[in-house]
């Protein structure tokens, strides 16, 4: 039955696959007919345009590569950089160029590195699964940059090599009658697809906007290659339409980078204002909140709250269950304060087991609700070992001024129920420690 079932998940795609075929030749054969002569200008616009895209990824690959030692990236953004040259050097020639050869044939350098460019993609998966992680970045870059150069002449003498031996790859019209009149186009084509398929593989393990952009770059590279592969004219309709595919795939990959930039950038920003272990707010956050607050409770005359806790005998879990549980009993207490906070309000951990909560426009009976619905909290706790926590109040300005005075005497009332916790058995309220 399983085996039924995977024979005709198996039979489904390929008849996609056949279907998506048969209509992309059939638009392909289309734009052949198709009487369009593109001016020059147009096509030495695609290259620079194409070309300005890839140094920006480049930039951007190297952006990632910095903060997640990714060598796909690093690969990748040398072998763009190679690619925006060259493409800018043949779109510039083109653009110069005279006569009616510059409508008909096809420059070597495009053709080159197009073919570098995929080949590059695949020793990008090659490297990344079969190489291990070298821990120096700055020998890694060496590296890369070492290895693009290496593809980049071995391209280029694979070409030459093929020419002198009379077969040009890519470059001559076999026949304005022929089923397929560049053949030879179809091999960066068929790179290309090789290269979307082992991106696509890829997935499974990274989903990330990067590694989406870079298989459908490839799929669509692979496309413009077999549209090229249809033109019977460097200008006309099937070449132009390859050029808009080729320049669109770098707009993905670009638009790719940037989005996982933004997401890296979002998470450094919050690892650098939150606790790692808890998530939430870190001491210098809580700083800034607390100062924020302070000048709006100034401005609107409201008071705000700040709650103090300790998390009580934090040593003696680590030392009775492991640092395990007693990061597990961290994680706890602060999943319980943001349970409990509003949207206005922060939680934050400034220490190893203090944390804090800053009320907005809160008074003293509305925190002193707070701490019960806290201590509730505590109490129905099942899991073991049990919980339990000193808390101290302090409200602005009742109770200080200014930063120091109000946090001192929340310091001063939370050490004041943490003392009479340790004579008695019970929790005292923040209002009998006060008394």
């Amino acid at each position: 039955m399983l085996k039924r079932d995977a024979l005709l998940r198996y039979a489904r795609r390929a008849g996609v696959s056949l279907l998506i075929l048969g209509a992309v030749s059939a638009i392909a054969f289309w734009l052949r007919r198709q009487p369009y002569v593109a001016d020059r200008a147009i096509y030495a616009y695609f290259e620079i345009v194409g070309s300005v895209l890839a140094f920006t990824f480049a930039a951007n690959a190297l952006v990632r590569f910095r903060g997640k030692h990714d060598r796909v990236a690093l690969l990748l953004a040398h072998g763009f950089v190679v690619t925006g040259v060259l493409e800018t050097y043949s779109g510039l020639t083109l653009y110069f160029r005279s006569g009616a050869d510059a409508a008909l044939s096809m420059p070597l350098v495009w053709v080159v590195v197009r073919t570098f460019l995929a080949v590059v993609m695949l020793v990008a998966l090659y490297v990344e699964r079969r190489l291990p992680q070298p821990r120096n970045p700055r020998r890694e870059m060496i590296g890369a940059l070492a290895l693009v150069v290496a593809i980049m002449y071995l391209t280029t003498v694979f070409y030459f090599a093929a020419g002198s031996l009379g077969l040009p790859p890519a470059l001559s019209l076999q026949s304005s009658n022929a089923l397929v009149p560049r053949p030879r186009q179809l091999f960066p084509a068929a790179l290309f697809l090789l290269a979307a398929f082992g991106f696509h593989r890829r997935l499974k393990d990274r989903g990330t906007a990067f590694d989406r952009a870079i298989y459908i770059a490839a799929g669509m590279n692979a496309l413009s290659h077999f549209f090229s592969s249809q033109s019977e004219l460097l200008l006309d309709a099937p070449s132009m339409v390859a050029q808009l595919l080729r320049v669109s795939s770098y707009a993905i990959v670009l638009g790719g980078a940037l989005l996982d930039n933004l997401r890296l950038f979002d998470q450094v920003r919050q690892l650098a204002s939150s606790d790692a272990l808890t998530g939430l707010a870190n001491y210098r956050r809580f700083l800034d909140v607390l100062h924020a607050e302070m000048e709006r409770s100034n401005r609107t005359r409201r008071s705000f709250a700040v709650i103090f806790l300790d998390l009580d005998g934090l040593k003696r879990i680590n030392d009775t269950f492991g640092h395990a549980v007693g990061s597990r009993a961290i994680v706890r207490m602060g999943n319980i304060l943001h349970s409990l906070c509003r949207t206005v309000d922060t939680a934050a951990r400034y220490g190893g087991d203090e944390f804090a909560l800053i009320l907005p426009e809160t008074t003293a009976e509305a925190a002193a609700h707070v701490v019960e619905r806290i201590n509730a909290r505590l109490a129905e706790e099942t899991e073991s070992p049990r919980l339990s926590a000193s808390i101290g109040v302090a409200v602005y300005p009742q109770h200080g001024n200014n930063l120091e005075k109000l946090l001192a005497t929340a310091d001063k009332v939370l050490y004041a129920v943490k003392k009479r916790q340790r004579r008695k058995n019970g929790r005292k309220s923040w209002k009998d420690a006060a008394a």
